[in-house]
């Protein structure tokens, strides 16, 4: 008899985690490793924050919260979404959970039955089809090639949908690809939305806030106010804000979905973190310059990376309007053999080598339903990127 579950063998663990993983590994063995493969800011979290947080420490604010977050954050996300987004959401509309990947998981265990189908634009999240899958639900990937910007296109919605669509999830902009729609791209995805009220819309806006060039993100319901009744809009503090070990998620939809999150949140973790909620409010309501710096720093580095990867021979890479990834295409690569004697078939053969061979970190695109790609992180230091393209560039250059 097995001691796991069934509904186990229907996910793998997080591919980005085992390769931060496998790279911390042989760093630790003494290896020199530059890992690009995390989807972390390196930047501290704003001082006003940790402040903040210190503050509520010290004033006893340790206790159990509502399950659907402290009333203060609640109000402050309403206030974050009327600000950034023109969207009026009130308190009871809103839930806070531990990071914004439990926010997916309650929204799709709280909704679907054995069979439903889950619109997913590739290349995706790793997590989006395994959550899915874990809720009994089915993934249906819809491909968005580099050609047109890494966009869903309104016809390849269109033919996605069939009778048994709960769910269509957008990322916005996307990990991995870094790609991002404004109110005129997402404009024709809501008229085809319109058409099919059985469809529900996942928003996940967590990176929002990184956006390069002046280019200007939107949300669904926003751009469609008709949409709101049967749209749940997801954000966080984490990429924005720099606070990846707080966990704090939130999202905003009908108050049904949200009564039925909060009653799933309710036997599973609770409330999140006290301290962490009191953070978030400070965050959502407190000066918000810290986000222009992160977003010139990652901006500049942006253009380093896409400038010394295309300068790789047989690398493809588009620049991102948003987050802080570059999504290469390694077709170039594969079919040859790496100087260390390594055979590239696959982009995970590719990546393998690259951190063997070269101590360099990245993910490889199948494990983003995008094989022929690998994702780079540039969340780190400026000379860490330079000597990671460096190495890039030579592993390539050593492909026979």
């Amino acid at each position: 008899m097995s001691l796991t579950a069934e509904r186990l063998d229907r996910i793998s663990p997080s591919q980005t985690i085992a390769i931060s993983q496998k790279a911390r590994a042989l760093a630790a063995a003494g290896r020199n490793i530059i890992s690009l493969s995390a989807g972390e800011p390196d930047f501290d979290t704003p001082e006003n924050i940790k402040r903040a947080a210190i503050a509520a420490i010290e004033r006893g604010e340790t206790k159990y919260t509502d399950v659907a977050g402290t009333r203060a954050l609640r109000e402050a996300v309403c206030l974050k979404f009327r600000r950034d987004n023109g969207l009026d959401y009130t308190p009871e509309e809103i839930i806070v959970s531990t990071g914004g990947k439990q926010v997916i998981f309650n929204a799709m265990l709280a909704t679907l039955n054995p069979g439903d189908e889950v619109i997913i634009p590739t290349p995706c999240w790793v997590s989006y089809p395994d959550i899915v899958q874990l809720a009994e639900g089915r993934p249906v990937f819809v491909p968005c090639p580099q050609n047109n910007g890494f966009k869903l296109r309104p016809e390849d919605l269109e033919a996605a949908i069939t009778p048994r669509t709960r769910w269509f999830i957008l990322n916005n902009p996307c990990n991995p690809t870094g790609a991002a729609y404004s109110a005129a791209d997402l404009k024709p995805l809501t008229e085809v939305l319109l058409r099919h009220p059985q469809v529900w819309v996942f928003t996940d806006d967590i990176y929002e806030h990184l956006a390069y060039d002046g280019f200007k993100p939107a949300t669904i319901v926003q751009v469609e106010p008709r949409l709101k009744d049967r749209t749940l809009t997801m954000n966080g503090c984490s990429k924005g804000y720099a606070m990846t070990g707080w966990r704090i998620g939130f999202a905003g939809g009908p108050k049904p979905l949200i009564r039925a999150m909060d009653k799933l949140q309710s036997q599973s973790t609770s409330s999140t973190s006290s301290i962490s909620q009191a953070a978030a409010v400070e965050a959502l309501t407190g000066p918000q310059d810290s986000i222009t710096v992160m977003v010139a720093a990652y901006k500049a580095r942006r253009d380093l990376v896409v400038e010394a990867l295309n300068a790789c021979p047989g690398i493809v890479c588009r620049k991102p309007e948003g987050a802080f990834y570059v999504f290469a295409g390694i077709h170039g690569c594969l079919g040859k053999t790496s100087r260390g004697g390594s055979r590239i078939e696959t982009d995970e053969d590719f990546v393998t080598a690259l951190l063997e061979e070269e101590g360099v970190a990245a993910v490889h695109g199948t494990a983003f339903i995008a094989p022929g790609h690998m994702r780079i992180s540039y969340a780190t230091d400026t000379e860490s990127l330079r000597e990671a393209c460096a190495r890039i560039r030579r592993f390539c250059e050593g492909l026979h």
